[in-house]
């Protein structure tokens, strides 16, 4: 695969199918992929068994070397003839031209440079974060005083795209689907975060240079040397490669001492230093504060925004009339206090989180808009082909689900409607995929996990999870707080019913586990008809079994005394239950970064003595949607321009007007480098042309149509190509400025 910047031909010049080749950023195949964003290194099976062919011929080919090379020395210890050596020696050089070849072909698949005026990954990031810092989309926070690791000011072009990415949001989100948006402090006390989870457990394994005490993120080390072997060391051979592969795949399936063990066996240390690591251990990522000027009230910043709407679920249940489904939706600031923020934007300290939680009945966790999204066939990677080494592959949702590889309908409902968000804002769908938790990635309670990962010049990036934590949440607060967070189903007559009551006997617990007391009693209350009859019956014969508690990663002993399991049989007139929660989490900074990226191609210049810079935002994205040129500093054109930019103003169309007297080229290149994706240019009283930011392409309309028309395609009611069929074309000068 060649890794070239992307560039737009300007060597099409009829008509239709000018236009057509110009706007293929709307229909590109996988074959155009590879030369307008190759950059990403998208592995399709056959990619990957491509490298491993690759690698097994080097490694032939390195054999077959120091084969002709010992011949050679034979030879010539054997004082053959001149013209024998000299033939050895022919050979030998052809074997070494074969392997430099097939090296070249290797670094090629696997860092991305085909060592041809092709850039690497690393080399087109810089380039578009380049970008992105010189129009201050982004830049590190305080700069002026060197800056703080993992913080960053979004500029005002990065502010409008991160405005309009929340507000197609709440349009494709909470609107649709009717949600109920809250917004819930950012500062929490304790007990909320102690009921929830996070205090004890919120936590990644961190590594300490044991001489000069830095830390560093355990996994990320790992990750790092894994990542470098495969790109930089051509020597290993193809069966380290998958080894290697292998771990990078189940990395976050790795305990603290599977990781340490790893970071021993390939003699990781300390990157800055080259020092030994110490063992992993827990990191806790909360900030922590006090609440009150006494500092007896303890509290942490919030990692994310979901414990506020379940604290709040009987009122929300109530506002929505007692009625389930429904949805709480929040949009908020959340913040971790990473060990060792890196890659921009995509690791940071403080970050927006948009969170819904969308609460079910857990025995009916059908969907009524299902349908809708049943026959979307995208990238999906089930745990199964994770622990199998093989790739992602496109399935459909229905499929999926009716297979039981999604657990249930709403589940795959909203991974159907995360994929058309994140598509529509602009991703591309061939570099998105979803991801399923494998097992130890997974709590205990939770029923499916999957992740939308983006890929982008760091690798596949986790943007999105979408879970189904069954009542968890919602049980948790209620214990802690006494309050029961529950709904109800009322029976139109009263029902007899038989109930399995799983009663753990705390005390006898208590005295037996002592501080593992919680996780026993919650594994046991989480246990199935089944699997609680059986150790009924396992109890009154033997008195004793074994019990697996996944939260303590073994089996514990169980006796009689210590659970009551029994069924009851009651009349209900109702019937009173925890509502299972499916959460889809997007972490907006993330989405957006990836959204640069996609967005970023580079093409020359009229001249063709430099290449300019260009952001493909869609028009439902781009920080400006449309700016406003007079050709010529002349008051004619200056006042036709006012006049237009204040029928923008009325439509609602954010825009930019430059009465400068700068080159047109210039100024399109300026605003093509922030993504506007159309430009109004005046050069008459009567009409004026709009230009298309990717094809280059120029209509001419009236002046009082001029808004009008960009309205209509900026919000989605027509295309551009509708518009260049309609309108006359613009053919004075050149469409490439």
């Amino acid at each position: 695969m060649r890794f070239l910047i992307p560039l737009i031909s300007s060597s099409i010049t009829s008509g239709h199918s000018r236009i057509t080749s110009r706007l293929l950023s709307a229909h590109l195949t996988k074959p155009q992929l590879s030369t307008l964003h190759p950059f990403f290194n998208y592995q399709t099976p056959s990619m990957a068994a491509s490298e491993e062919s690759l690698r097994k011929a080097l490694a032939e080919k390195q054999s077959a070397v120091e084969a002709h090379g010992n011949a050679v020395r034979a030879l010539k210890a054997a004082k053959a003839t001149k013209q024998e050596i000299d033939a050895a020696i022919e050979a030998l050089n052809s074997l070494k031209l074969e392997k430099s070849s097939i090296e070249k072909q290797l670094q090629a698949a696997v860092s991305g440079s085909d060592g041809d005026g092709a850039l690497s990954r690393e080399a087109f990031r810089q380039a578009a974060v380049n970008t992105l810092e010189r129009r201050l989309f982004y830049i590190p926070s305080f700069k002026i005083y060197r800056g703080v690791a993992g913080l960053y000011d979004y500029g005002p072009p990065g502010c409008a795209v991160k405005s309009n990415v929340l507000a197609f949001w709440r349009q494709h989100f909470v609107l649709e689907e009717n949600m109920l948006e809250v917004d819930c402090p950012c500062v929490t006390p304790e007990v909320v975060l102690k009921a929830s989870g996070h205090v004890d457990k919120f936590t990644d394994l961190m590594v300490k240079d044991e001489k000069t005490g830095t830390c560093y993120r355990a996994d990320h080390l790992l990750k790092d040397f894994c990542n470098e072997k495969l790109q930089k060391d051509l020597t290993i051979s193809a069966e380290k490669a998958a080894e290697l592969k292998h771990v990078l795949a189940t990395l976050d399936d790795l305990s603290a001492e599977a990781l340490g063990a790893k970071i021993k066996e390939y003699g990781i240390t300390a990157p800055d230093t080259k020092n030994p690591l110490s063992d992993p251990y827990p990191f806790n990522l909360m900030f922590q504060t006090s609440i009150g000027p006494s500092g007896l009230s303890p509290g942490y910043m919030r990692p994310e925004t979901a414990q506020g709407i379940f604290v709040n679920f009987k009122d929300l249940y109530y506002y929505n009339g007692n009625k389930l489904p429904f949805a709480a939706a929040q949009i908020g600031q959340a913040f971790r206090n990473e060990i060792s923020p890196r890659q921009g934007l995509l690791r940071v300290r403080e970050f927006t989180l948009a969170e819904i939680e969308h609460f079910v009945d857990p025995e009916d966790k059908s969907h009524p808009k299902y349908s809708q999204v049943v026959d979307l066939e995208f990238l999906m990677f089930p745990r199964d082909e994770q622990m199998s080494g093989q790739s992602a592959k496109k399935i459909r949702l229905g499929d999926a689900v009716s297979k039981g590889t999604v657990n249930n309908e709403t589940l795959g409902y909203f991974i159907g409607r995360v994929y058309l968000f994140l598509t529509r804002l602009g991703i591309d769908k061939d570099r998105l995929r979803f991801r399923q938790h494998l097992a130890n990635e997974m709590a205990h309670y939770a029923a499916d996990c999957w992740d939308a990962e983006i890929e982008c010049s760091y690798g596949w990036i986790e943007c999105v999870g979408i879970a189904d934590r069954s009542a968890y949440d919602l049980c948790a607060h209620s214990d802690k707080s006494g309050v029961p967070l529950v709904a109800a189903e009322k029976f139109s007559e009263p029902r007899e019913v038989e109930k399995l009551v799983i009663a753990p006997v705390k005390k006898e617990l208590g005295l037996a586990f002592k501080g593992s007391q919680k996780n026993v009693v919650e594994a046991l209350e989480a246990m199935n008809e089944k699997e609680a009859l059986e150790m009924k019956a396992a109890l009154e014969s033997k008195g004793e079994v074994e019990f697996y508690v996944c939260t303590l990663g073994k089996n514990v002993p169980i006796k009689k005394n210590m659970v009551s399991i029994s069924k009851e049989k009651k009349k209900e007139h109702q019937r009173v239950f925890t509502p299972s929660v499916i959460e889809p989490s997007f972490g907006i900074g993330r989405i957006i970064y990836c959204l640069f990226e996609h967005s970023f191609y580079t093409r020359p210049s009229k001249a063709g003595d430099e290449q300019l810079n260009v952001f493909r935002f869609p028009p439902l994205v781009a920080p400006i949607k449309c700016t406003v040129f007079p050709l010529v500093q002349n008051q004619q054109y200056e006042d036709i321009a006012k006049v237009i930019s204040k029928s923008l103003t009325t439509a609602g169309i954010s825009h930019k007007i430059d009465i400068t007297g700068t080159s047109i080229g210039k100024r399109y290149a300026r605003t093509d480098e922030l993504g506007v994706p159309f430009a109004i240019t005046v050069d008459s009283t009567k009409d004026v042309t709009i230009r298309e930011r990717d094809s280059k392409l120029q209509v001419r309309v009236g002046v009082e149509e001029a808004a009008l028309v960009v309205k209509s395609v900026t919000d989605g009611l027509r295309t551009w190509e509708d518009v260049w069929e309609k309108y006359p074309h613009h053919t004075s000068g050149s469409a490439d400025d």
